[in-house]
């Protein structure tokens, strides 16, 4: 008699050429990843080739309860690190029926800013450091803390190692590898400040595909989070008081800037962004005026800084890139649930097409 794990992992490829596409969004709150499965005839490796599919808007927080039909566009593939073989992940934008996006579609603008001439021939190259934090499901309280009580102060948890340091990392590597074999440009992972608090990075990845490429690492933590039993929160403050937040830097580079004399480019970019730093504020996060305070790494929500090496600047230049004359910045604002469509377009669209 088979076992349930058995059946789980079942393999299909000796028995069927057809697959199963799990299709992902993100729901009306701009956080929630929803995903449901369906049956293809045969393998499938172009999103375009794809058919459209449609949910239940009212459901999501999308659409009234009697017009709830909201259309799906497949936008880009990964393989399934859950069900494998030739089973694949399928990053989708939502449409109305009559073909225009709805008003959560952030993909949909990103999308135009880099397309645009202009950017393209820029070649912007993202990574993303995403934070997070491991939480308890049934008390919702940080992994490895006493229940209701406190660990020790920081200092010996970031990049820990030990019983007593590190907490959840069985999830954190299986996390890993699973982007590693789902196509993500995962580039590294370590423990944060926090104890109960992880990162990973994203990158570089050019432009639109950033945000695939994270949009799908987080929904595959979502997924190994959920077997585990722990909760993944993307607050970018999960406990008030001297504990670091959750951020999401997001490293930024141009054509321009990896050439020669492409620090003044960078220069120029980041005086650009100090102009328009309550507009990118507004657009980077719920709830980062709870973490940018000043302190903990952090620069003061209310006051645009730059410097080289600085962790508590609004921006931080790499001592290499210094070096260099040319590489790229750090844009430190950014929160953990930050929509990273919205962040990495409106970065490219200050950057390199407004023009104060």
């Amino acid at each position: 008699m088979a076992s349930l794990s058995d059946l789980v992992n079942l393999d299909l490829s000796d028995q069927t050429n057809k697959i199963i596409a799990e299709y992902i969004w993100i729901g009306g709150s701009g956080m929630d990843l929803r995903s449901k499965a369906r049956t293809l005839l045969s393998p499938v490796d172009d999103p375009s080739k794809l058919p459209k599919w449609n949910y239940d808007g009212s459901s999501t927080g999308q659409a009234p309860g009697e017009d709830s039909e909201v259309i799906l566009h497949p936008q880009a593939i990964f393989k399934d690190p859950f069900r494998r073989g030739n089973n694949i992940l399928v990053m989708c934008d939502s449409y109305t029926p009559a073909g225009e996006p709805i008003p959560t579609n952030k993909r949909y603008s990103a999308a135009k800013i880099f397309s645009h001439p202009d950017v393209a021939a820029e070649v912007p190259w993202y990574g993303i450091e995403q934070e997070y934090t491991l939480l308890k499901k049934d008390v919702q309280w940080p992994l490895g803390w006493p229940t209701g009580g406190f660990p020790g102060p920081q200092g010996p948890y970031y990049c820990g190692t030990g019983a007593d340091k590190a907490f959840g990392r069985d999830i954190v590597n299986a996390h890993y590898k699973a982007c590693l074999y789902a196509g993500i440009n995962i580039s590294g992972i370590n423990g944060e400040v926090m104890p109960g608090q992880w990162e990973f990075q994203v990158g570089p990845a050019i432009g639109i595909s950033a945000g695939d490429e994270l949009w799908v690492a987080r929904y595959i933590l979502e997924r190994i989070t959920e077997i585990a039993g722990v909760v993944v929160s993307f607050d970018p403050k999960p406990i008030p008081g001297d504990w670091n937040g959750a951020g999401a830097h997001a490293n930024y580079s141009t054509l321009s800037m990896r050439n020669e004399e492409g620090l003044e480019v960078i220069k120029k970019a980041i005086e650009k962004l100090s102009l328009k730093h309550k507009e990118h504020i507004a657009a980077y996060g719920e709830g980062n005026e709870r973490r940018l305070t000043g302190k903990h790494e952090t620069a003061d929500i209310h006051n645009f800084s730059w410097g080289v090496a600085n962790r508590g600047a609004s921006v931080r230049v790499g001592r290499e890139t210094e070096k260099d004359g040319k590489g790229y910045f750090e844009d430190r604002r950014p929160a953990s649930n930050m929509d990273p469509y919205v962040v990495t377009s409106m970065i490219a669209e200050t950057t390199i097409l407004w023009n104060p």
